[in-house]
């Protein structure tokens, strides 16, 4: 060994036989690692109930110090777990954690702040797994959470206390409010109620290869900063998949930035469970089922969005992309790159910048600015809608780039349907379909100011009488090598009023460059 390893190694020794022990009794020990919840008392049999053992092996783990409290295969019925820091739960194979049965969980914390956004977002007691103000805590493994006995929740955007019926009733299976450094990874969620996860004000967050099979959202990112999804599988028919969120429950304006989302799977086409299961069974074409299972931001946009990247996902038998910026802050600086979409029911793309204001009094209208989509395909998506990009009067979206787009869709559109002048609908809840059917096939573009499409391929299964494309207060909008089926009659593109109109190198529409269009045909 060399010298100066030595002389480390001998200091290092010293140093470490000169620590003190922890006397007896001490209230510091030494952390202990894998407390099982059956050393505490859990029967992990699905029949008794388990919180207390649950807990107090939480409890046990963080007065250590920390350490991992473990679920031996079985099934832990159990009401309101409390996550400490320090300290994470691991889902062995064939571990379930099951959410009992209504009441018995932990009350809805009080929020001054309700009235900002639907009831729902504002408490996180009320759930099966929660934390506030905590930090380094993880919940890994290959198991299972079984939100079996918790509610869907209802929208309540006005409500100024939880209503007396709520009382002991949970509506998420996991539930986050100010944490930092927290990891949730390998495990799968079965009918995670109202939210499968859905946290607020959580820094430095990574979601990694989670499988969520549920009956509302799977996943809310809320006011959350530095945050990582990856190899993440979402079914939810009845809401949406992956939804980044920036309300003002914490009583700030906060926004979700620096956030990934890649290699992720989102569907709102199979039955509940057969995700996980792996018999993958259609829903019945019959069924009221809205399908959203989508990625979106929004609604709730009172802190923001910015500095987001999304790339290499998978969309099927859901809603589209939906980028939302209606209460009055910034969405800003996205990326979305490698995008793969099948059987859409609503708008490929969909882009709105609104008033909503579910915001403090006085808040300005926001902003949607500097976006970018590339590399995105899309096959048998419905053709009422097309793609809209949409702003008010007076307040554009700006600098959009879309390109390397391929989007087939049903077709069919008629010449009623591309005569309609959507209505503005400034503060009404934004939806894909919030104004109709629409006048385009391709892209429906209004309050525009500075887009690019560049090698962008739009083709109807069945002819349709719309525009591809249609532009209505653009300014500054360039299309290079478009590529769509002219239909007998209709034009590739119809411009009202427009501004600094170029078109280049597209197929079936001569290169024009146009300063000024109040209503025009190409």
């Amino acid at each position: 060994m060399e010298p100066h390893r030595r002389a480390f190694f001998t200091v290092a020794g010293a140093a470490l036989a000169a620590a003190p022990a922890h006397a007896a009794g001490s209230k510091q020990s030494k952390p202990q690692e894998n407390l099982n919840v059956r050393a505490f008392g859990a029967a992990g049999d699905g029949k008794a109930l388990d919180t207390a053992a649950v807990n107090k092996a939480i409890d046990a783990a963080a007065a250590a110090g920390g350490g991992t409290v473990t679920f031996a295969a079985g099934s832990y019925l159990c009401h309101s777990i409390h996550l400490k820091s320090n300290v994470a739960l691991y889902l062995d194979m064939g571990a379930t954690i099951v959410a009992a049965g209504a009441p018995g969980y932990d009350e809805a914390e009080p929020n001054q702040w309700n009235k900002l956004q639907d009831y729902g977002h504002s408490h996180f007691h009320n759930s099966l797994i929660w934390g506030e103000g905590l930090e380094n805590v993880a919940i890994l493994g290959p198991g299972r959470i079984w939100g079996k006995g918790l509610s869907r929740g209802i929208n309540r955007p006005t409500e100024t206390g939880p209503r007396a019926e709520d009382a002991g009733v949970a509506n998420k299976a996991i539930a986050l409010k100010n944490c930092r450094n927290v990891l949730l990874r390998d495990f799968s969620i079965l009918h995670g109620g109202h939210f499968g996860i859905l946290a607020n004000g959580v820094d430095n967050f990574t979601i990694d290869n989670l499988k969520i099979d549920t009956n509302r959202d799977g996943m809310d990112i809320d006011c959350c900063r530095n945050v990582r999804v990856s190899n993440c599988s979402v079914n939810s028919p009845w809401d949406d998949g992956i939804c980044l969120k920036a309300d003002h429950a914490l009583g700030e304006s906060r926004a979700a930035e620096f956030i990934t989302i890649t290699n992720c799977y989102v569907s709102g086409c199979w039955e509940e469970g057969t995700l996980l299961d792996g018999t993958w069974k259609r829903i019945a074409p019959e069924a009221r089922v809205p399908h959203t299972g989508r990625i979106k931001f929004g609604t709730e946009s009172d802190g923001g969005f910015r500095n987001i990247t999304i790339s290499n996902c998978v969309f099927e038998g859901c809603q589209g992309l939906a980028l939302e910026s209606v209460d009055g802050a910034p969405l800003e600086d996205v990326t979305i790159t490698n995008i793969s979409m099948r059987d859409i029911v609503s708008a490929p793309i969909f882009l709105r910048l609104g008033r909503r204001m579910r915001a403090p009094e006085g808040r300005p209208i926001g902003t949607l600015r500097r976006v970018i989509i590339d590399n995105l395909v899309c096959s048998n998506s419905v053709s009422r809608l097309g793609s809209v990009l949409s702003g008010i009067p007076g307040h554009a979206i700006e600098d959009v780039r879309i390109s390397n787009v391929i989007v087939e869709h049903q077709g069919g559109g008629t010449k009623e349907q591309a005569a309609l002048r959507p209505a503005e609908d400034e503060e009404k809840y934004p939806e894909p379909g919030m104004f109709g059917a629409m006048p385009s096939h391709g892209f429906y573009v209004r309050h525009v100011k500075g887009i690019q499409f560049e090698n962008v391929r739009i083709f109807p299964a069945a002819a349709d009488a719309r525009p591809a494309f249609v532009l209505d207060d653009v300014e500054d909008a360039e299309f290079y090598r478009i590529r769509t089926p002219r239909a007998v009659g209709a034009p590739v593109f119809a411009l009202r009023n427009v501004a600094e109109f170029a078109v280049r190198m597209s197929k079936g529409v001569p290169e024009t460059e146009i300063p000024h269009a109040v209503e025009m045909e190409l």
